[in-house]
C-alpha cells in the first residue's frame, strides 16, 4: 500500500511539474525551434545552396570532400565514405552556413520582440479614471477652498 500512495503522489507531483507554465513554454519552442530548423535547413540546401553553386560554375559544396585514405577513388561523398575516410568540408559548410542563417534570423526576431517590449514599456498607461465619489469629494474640497 506504501508504494501505491508513493507512486500516486510521485505522478501527482510530476503531473504538477510539467503543467506549470515554464516547461509546457519551453516544451512548445522545442516543437517549433525543430520545425523552424527543418524550414531553415531545406532554405539552405534547397535555395542558398544550389544559387552559390550556380554563381561558382555549378559547384555542390555537400558533395565536397578530401579522401583520407588512398583507397578512396570514388567521385561522390556517399560511395567516398562506403571505401574509408573521407573529410566531408563540404557538408560541414553547409551546416555552417545553416547555423549562421539560423542565428541571423533568430537575432532579427529577438530584436524585434525587444523593440515591442520597449514600445510598451514606454507608452505610461493613462491614470485610472477617479471614481464618482472621488470626483464628488474633490468638487466639495474646491468649493470649501473658494470659501
Amino acid at each position: 500500500m506504501a508504494i501505491e500512495e508513493r507512486g500516486t503522489r510521485m505522478l501527482r507531483e510530476f503531473r504538477e511539474f510539467a503543467m506549470k507554465g515554464n516547461v509546457v513554454d519551453l516544451a512548445v519552442g522545442v516543437i517549433i525551434g525543430a520545425a523552424f530548423g527543418a524550414i531553415v535547413t531545406s532554405l539552405v540546401g534547397d535555395v542558398i545552396m544550389p544559387i552559390i553553386g550556380a554563381a561558382t560554375g555549378g559547384l555542390d559544396f555537400s558533395n565536397y570532400f578530401t579522401p583520407l585514405s588512398s583507397k578512396v577513388t570514388a567521385a561522390n561523398l556517399a560511395d567516398a565514405k562506403k571505401q574509408g575516410a573521407v573529410l566531408a568540408w563540404g557538408s560541414f559548410l553547409t551546416l555552417t552556413i545553416n547555423f549562421i542563417i539560423i542565428a541571423f534570423v533568430l537575432f532579427l526576431v529577438i530584436r524585434a520582440m525587444n523593440k515591442l517590449k520597449r514600445k510598451d514599456e514606454a507608452e505610461p498607461a493613462a491614470p485610472p479614471k477617479p471614481s464618482a465619489e472621488v470626483e464628488l469629494l474633490t468638487e466639495i474640497r474646491d468649493l470649501l477652498k473658494k470659501s
